[in-house]
């Protein structure tokens, strides 16, 4: 089966008769006609029936039609889409997935604001750690940004190792809790788990089966049965329930001068170890320029938001005295 058989096929159908559909493609009506009778007796069907009135299709040969005219569609969009790439310059790749960060969005931001950038093709997800490894091990994404933490950093080393990919450290952070700014605990200068009891911890949702050790949240023992929970799927959305309810969730506690933390707040959890942010890619694999440019981004942005972080903090503090 060739495509030009299948532009004789419908055109035939557009035609009404084999006669004009040879007349319109300059082509001999026997050649037109041995093509089509080689391509039924290929497939083992009838595409029509001849008559004085010209054809008509058989059920199998209008069924046959639909499948044909989509595969020409096809052939003519890729022709024109790396037609018209050939002639111009190559676009450079990017593909980024990542936990949901703040400072990987503001990375990614600024590499888009490239005064010289020319033609590219760049993505950005933000998804759940497990999503994230996936990605860099099956080739959609370059570069996945994670963080570990001393609970979940064996058993994901052994993971990464496993699938040949590498852990690269960019900053160390002490565990916090988010909440809003009027919340009953904003004033204190660091929280245990003891006064977090009773009230509702936010999480992000994590598919069924998928192991606790991928969680974006910081564990805690007390978390493993909380009295009072809500789950969510987006930032934007842990960002608006957090802002207007006594909720809380744990993390990295970074915040950047975005609008959506405008109303949140982050408090040191008291006695306990730190969380490691870094970027994994495959092991032998070799970085492209763009992907070396967006973490140079990165490590700014994670150094910016810690900064910002702790002037926020500092700065809180001074309001409180």
């Amino acid at each position: 089966m060739t495509f030009q058989q299948l532009t004789y096929v419908v055109e035939v159908s557009k035609c009404g008769s084999i006669n004009k559909a040879a007349n319109k493609l300059f082509l001999s009506q026997s050649g037109i006609s041995t093509a089509i009778r080689e391509l039924e007796e290929e497939l083992g069907i009838q595409f029509f029936v001849r008559s004085n009135r010209g054809v008509e299709f058989t059920p199998d040969g209008r069924e046959f039609l639909g499948y044909a005219a989509s595969l020409l569609e096809q052939k003519q969009w890729i022709e024109t889409r790396y037609g018209e790439a050939r002639n111009a310059a190559p676009a450079t790749h990017l593909s980024v997935s990542s936990q949901r960060y703040p400072f990987t969005e503001d990375a990614f931001i600024e590499l888009l604001q490239d005064p010289e950038a020319g033609r590219y093709q760049f993505s950005v997800r933000e998804v759940d750690m497990d999503a994230v490894i996936d990605d860099v091990y099956d080739h959609r994404a370059e570069i996945g940004v994670i963080c570990l933490t001393e609970l979940t950093e064996k058993m994901i080393f052994r993971f990464l190792d496993s699938r040949a990919l590498v852990f690269h450290e960019v900053a160390v952070v002490d565990p916090c809790v988010y909440v809003r700014r009027e919340h009953p605990l904003a004033e204190k200068p660091a929280v245990t788990e003891v006064d977090l009891a009773g009230y509702p911890y936010v999480s992000f949702e994590r598919e069924q089966g998928v192991a606790v050790d991928f969680s974006e949240e910081y564990r805690m023992m007390s978390l493993k049965k909380p009295a009072k929970q809500i789950r969510v799927n987006s930032r934007s959305t842990m960002l608006r329930v957090l802002s207007y309810t006594d909720g809380f969730t744990t993390g990295s506690g970074l915040i950047t001068q975005s609008s959506g933390y405008r109303k949140i707040i982050t408090l040191p959890l008291a006695e306990k170890s730190g969380i490691r942010i870094g970027w994994i890619a495959l092991k032998n694999g070799k970085l492209s320029a763009q992907a070396e440019r967006f973490l140079e981004l990165l490590k700014k942005h994670v150094l910016a938001s810690i900064r910002f972080t702790h002037e926020a903090r500092q700065f809180r503090k001074e309001e409180t005295l």
